[in-house]
């Protein structure tokens, strides 16, 4: 069972990672999954994400804060815009699937600007 743990969390890892340049996909719940599977499954999988020096301190500040730094936030939400916006002007000209893609953009800018801002 172990194993198959470590290797979902390898798996939402991954998936974390590309939802770094992927606005569509969320990156903090597949870090912080990553996180509890790694915990039930590898020690040592697990003091390695928590300790690497790009995932640990966003993983932590998530756990402990509740609260999203400033630089993020901006970077999140221009490339979510850029890419939806983008996706609304070229993958389709279908008008329901361009109102779909900028209230997806909208959705998930209220949902980043509601977390507190790390000073």
């Amino acid at each position: 069972m172990k194993k198959i743990l470590a290797l979902l969390g390898i798996v939402s890892l991954v998936l974390g990672i590309i939802g770094m340049f992927l606005p569509v996909l969320p990156t903090t719940p597949f870090l912080l999954l990553s996180s509890w599977l790694f915990m039930k499954s590898s020690d040592r999988l697990y003091y390695w994400l928590m300790n690497h020096r790009v995932f640990g301190p966003y993983i932590q500040d998530f756990m402990v804060h509740k609260s999203i730094p400033l630089h993020t936030k901006v970077i999140a939400i221009t490339m979510l815009w850029v890419s939806l916006i983008c996706c609304a002007l070229f993958a389709t000209d279908k008008l329901i699937l361009r109102i779909m893609f900028l209230t997806l953009a909208t959705g998930v800018t209220i949902h980043i600007l509601r977390y507190k801002t790390k000073k």
